[in-house]
């Protein structure tokens, strides 16, 4: 018999072979392109890493040489000045103290700053003083948190003796006051200061009922506890101090920012200018024309508002802030003398800034112009 061979199952199992092949292929392929994508991915990312960090060390040794320069100006301001040296004078030809610019006005340093950072500069004198307030001060710091002449006088007394309670030298406790008692019940008990001294500003929120009476204050902004003043610098306060000063209000704080830019404040008779009467009786226990060596310097780079959007302020009519930060670089410094270092209290790399809008009054409406 004739014996009949088919092709058939050879060449059916050869094109197996090829598209199993050609499926290897484009899966390697597949592998090798997701490979090369990750790798190219991990390398850009990698370049824009080292480009960041390049750019952040630029900023930062930029932002550390403004703030050297910045204590430099205060190492200068200790130096007797030239005979020579230009003086800036009021419209009345009155010479101005150059120490009162230290008020959170941005400034222009002696030594060249880069144009890429803000400088603003407050001395102490123009914080309310936790460390030296009398007693008589705190209490009348008391009433105005609560209300004034509508202040529950009971509640006044109850705080007034948490805070005598909190900064006496004696754990005895005083009528309707707080002691370690009261402190270690808490859910998290502490122990009271049981000294005049604070250690920070943010310590008097510890004392009984002092976080509610304080609760939305910068606290940094309103008070300091270095240096031995006992009154406030209207020529240097921040709106912060001045909005917790009695016998000040809104539209009084804002005349005395814009007072300010004219001319000093130099005597009681000035600010009786700016401050009715009725208001200066009030006022005129918190304030008096001392400066201090104790600043807090604040360094952080501009970033003002673009032109689209103060034009969207203008069109409403709202007092506009150009500088829209409210965090920055921030350092508590004594400037001893022109021939040593500031000596550094406190560093804080995300610093509160005090409000550095502008006054909110317009020229027309100044009361001192009347």
């Amino acid at each position: 018999m004739r014996q009949v061979f088919s092709k058939t199952a050879p060449t059916k199992k050869l094109s197996a072979e090829k598209g199993s092949v050609l499926i290897i292929v484009l899966w390697t392929a597949v592998l090798l392109t997701v490979l090369v994508t990750a790798m190219a991915g991990k390398v850009r990312l990698s370049a824009q890493t080292v480009l960041h960090n390049q750019e952040v060390s630029a900023t930062w040794a930029e932002l550390m040489g403004t703030l050297h320069q910045a204590e430099m100006e205060l190492m200068l301001e200790m130096m007797a000045a030239p005979v020579d040296q230009e003086v800036e004078l009021t419209d009345e030809g009155e010479v101005r103290n150059p120490r009162f610019r230290f008020n959170g006005q941005p400034l222009a340093l002696h030594y060249p700053q880069s144009e890429d950072f803000v400088v603003r500069v407050y001395d102490h004198a123009g914080k309310i003083n936790l460390n030296r307030i009398p007693r008589r001060n705190m209490q009348m710091l008391i009433e105005k948190r609560l209300g004034g002449l509508d202040a529950d006088p009971e509640a006044v007394q109850d705080l007034l003796s948490a805070w005598t309670d909190w900064t006496d030298l004696n754990d005895l406790e005083g009528l309707n006051g707080a002691e370690e008692e009261y402190y270690q019940s808490l859910e998290q008990g502490y122990a009271p200061r049981n000294n005049p001294e604070l250690d920070t500003v943010e310590e008097v929120l510890h004392i009984r009922g002092f976080a509610d009476l304080f609760e939305g204050v910068n606290l940094d902004a309103a008070f300091t506890i270095y240096g031995n003043n006992r009154t406030v610098n209207l020529n240097l306060a921040t709106r912060e101090a001045m909005e917790l000063l009695p016998g000040l209000d809104e539209e009084l704080i804002e005349n005395i920012l814009a007072f300010r830019e004219q001319e000093d404040i130099d005597n009681r008779a000035e600010v009786a200018e700016v401050v009715p009467f009725e208001n200066l009786q009030e006022l005129s226990a918190w304030i008096g024309t001392n400066t201090s060596q104790i600043y807090s310097v604040f360094v952080y780079p501009r970033a003002d508002l673009d032109e689209e959007a103060l034009l969207a302020l203008e069109e409403t009519q709202d007092f506009i802030n150009p500088d829209p930060v409210t965090q920055a670089y921030m350092e508590i410094v004594e400037a001893r003398s022109h021939t040593a270092l500031p000596r550094i209290y406190k560093i804080d790399p995300y610093g509160y800034l005090p409000d550095t809008g502008p006054p909110r009054v317009h020229p027309a409406d100044f009361l001192f112009d009347d």
